[in-house]
């Protein structure tokens, strides 16, 4: 059992001399800076994007690796959609923590730039589309009856909202 499956792991204070409080920041394009250098360090930047999560009191985002945790910066999303696999009935979408899970197409939406998002994680998290998963995107994308976007998926349209 690690520390952080205990109810009251993320109540408890910081060790003596330490801080929750982090210059870890998560960019727009989802990299990760600390003390305003870039992380380039391939597996701990994976590991920075699997520890992503919410404190459960007040909702910060966090990393926490189930020994330790600290509250980072998300500039805009928490998650990006790095690339999706288009099947027959569903659209497979690829994050940035290396999991699969299915797009949720009610929860397209367009953002600033004209990203597109979407809820993931069960409804939890924002991610945000890469230009590259945006394109892939294109065996499904329609015009609606006025010229709105339209996500195609399983045989049923589902308006983006702006």
């Amino acid at each position: 059992m690690r520390p952080g499956d205990h109810p009251e792991f993320f109540r408890l204070a910081p060790p003596e001399g330490a801080s929750r409080e982090s210059t870890i920041r998560l960019d727009a394009d989802g990299r990760f800076w600390h003390d305003g250098e870039r992380v380039e360090h391939p597996a701990l930047e994976a590991a920075l994007h699997r520890w992503i999560a919410r404190h459960p009191d007040d909702g910060r985002f966090i990393l926490t690796n189930g020994w330790d945790w600290t509250y980072f910066t998300v500039d805009d999303a928490p998650y990006a959609v790095r690339s999706l696999q288009v099947e027959p009935d569903r659209v497979v979408l690829r994050l940035s923590d290396g999991t699969d899970e299915p797009l949720d197409p009610t929860t397209a939406r367009v953002g600033a730039h004209d990203a597109l998002y979407v809820r993931v994680k069960g409804g939890a998290f924002d991610a945000r589309f890469s230009r590259h998963a945006q394109g892939q995107l294109e065996p499904v994308l329609e015009a609606g009856p006025g010229g709105e976007p339209t996500l195609a998926v399983g045989g049923r349209r589902y308006m983006v909202s702006f």
